[in-house]
């Protein structure tokens, strides 16, 4: 976060052309703004001065979002008395944001843009879903902040976002000829599809224990042990004592992953090749109908960590896997997004265009 970023110029490698309201410009004055990553796990708060099309870091921090009862009560920590008035506020959240308001889907806060305004002194507040913002925050991305796991033809049509981490994000980006317009959706939270007898067995073992079936239940952090915890049962096997005592799936997820990693438990290994395997079945499932010729992007916190253990020719062998549709899925790219604070970026574009309104 110590070099400035310019929003409106992309990588003359890599650049993906994004619109607010249709507009290709807008008026850019001069003001200090606040951007919000806020998700289950954690909260991303920055602050910039912004001029032009140019940010300028004051203050940046993350936040365990447990920690805190309300977006309030982080923001009396985070915004000190020496720091500037802020002129704008625009945060992404996690969860489906309804005339100004949010209740987080994996976590107990409730934002509303009026009580943020009048609690913070700060006319201009926005909220927005995480999603969206992650969408948006594509407009500063260069070829180093993506690697890819399938090629594609990278053909201009619509594209579409998938972010695992402590839920399952997924956001679409309609392609109108020469903007890019995100628009959010809940689509994690749809039901799972199982292809293979062990997928069916995967279901019935993850209905036991939530009822719904969920994508999100899977393709996730929590999913990660979810596979986990359903490859034991399968294989009736007694859980390795390295593994046994772990207390939050937070934790339990990455030992998983590192287990895979160094090879020392076999289970471990089979079930980052499952999450491998359900990862590209919904991120085909997205591309086929959001027809995203444009892309599919994977965000979220997971996969960054993770990356050495996606392989990518089991990826590609189960995201084409739609008979009459391959051919249409083999044109399409998918790369995943190494930069984290894209999200926060793309929040910090809609602080900076909520300063040009009256």
């Amino acid at each position: 976060m110590d070099e400035i970023v310019r929003f409106t110029k992309g990588s003359e490698e890599f650049y993906i052309p994004l619109s607010f309201q249709g507009k290709d410009n807008f008026e850019r004055p001069e003001g200090i703004i606040l951007a919000g990553d806020v998700g289950g796990t954690k909260a991303n708060l920055a602050l910039f001065h912004f001029e032009k099309d140019t940010l300028e870091p004051i203050k940046h921090k993350t936040y365990k979002t447990d920690d805190w009862s309300s977006f309030l009560e982080l923001m009396a920590s985070f915004h000190s008395n020496n720091l500037p008035p802020i002129d704008s506020i625009c945060l992404g959240v996690a969860g489906p944001v309804i005339d100004g308001r949010v209740v987080g889907t994996n976590f107990s806060w409730e934002l509303d843009e009026k009580e943020i305004s009048s609690a913070l002194k700060v006319e201009r507040v926005s909220i927005i879903n995480d999603m969206e913002a992650n969408a948006y925050g594509l407009s500063v991305l260069t070829k180093k902040d993506i690697v890819e796991i399938k090629d594609g033809a990278w053909i201009r049509g619509n594209a579409a976002v998938i972010s695992p981490g402590t839920g399952l994000g997924e956001v679409g980006l309609y392609w109108d000829g020469v903007h890019y317009h995100p628009f959010a959706s809940e689509g994690g939270h749809c039901d799972f599809s199982p292809r293979t007898e062990l997928d069916i067995k995967f279901l019935r073992f993850i209905q036991k224990k939530f009822g719904h079936v969920s994508w999100e239940r899977i393709v996730s952090g929590p999913g990660i042990v979810n596979i986990y915890e359903f490859l034991l049962e399968d294989k009736n096997i007694t859980e390795p004592e390295k593994l046994r005592n772990k207390l939050n799936n937070e934790d339990m997820a990455a030992s998983i992953s590192n287990c895979a990693r160094d090879g020392s438990i076999k289970i471990c290994e089979e079930a980052m090749q499952l999450f491998n395997i359900y990862l590209a079945t919904e991120a085909a499932q997205m591309a086929l109908k959001f027809k995203a010729l444009g892309g599919i992007f994977i965000g979220g916190g997971i996969l960054p960590k993770i990356i050495d253990l996606v392989d990518k020719d089991l990826f590609l062998h189960h995201f084409l896997h739609s008979d009459k549709m391959n051919t249409l899925l083999k044109k399409i790219p998918v790369n995943v997004i190494l930069n984290d604070n894209s999200p926060l970026f793309g929040a910090a574009f809609g602080a900076a265009r909520n300063l040009s309104k009256k």
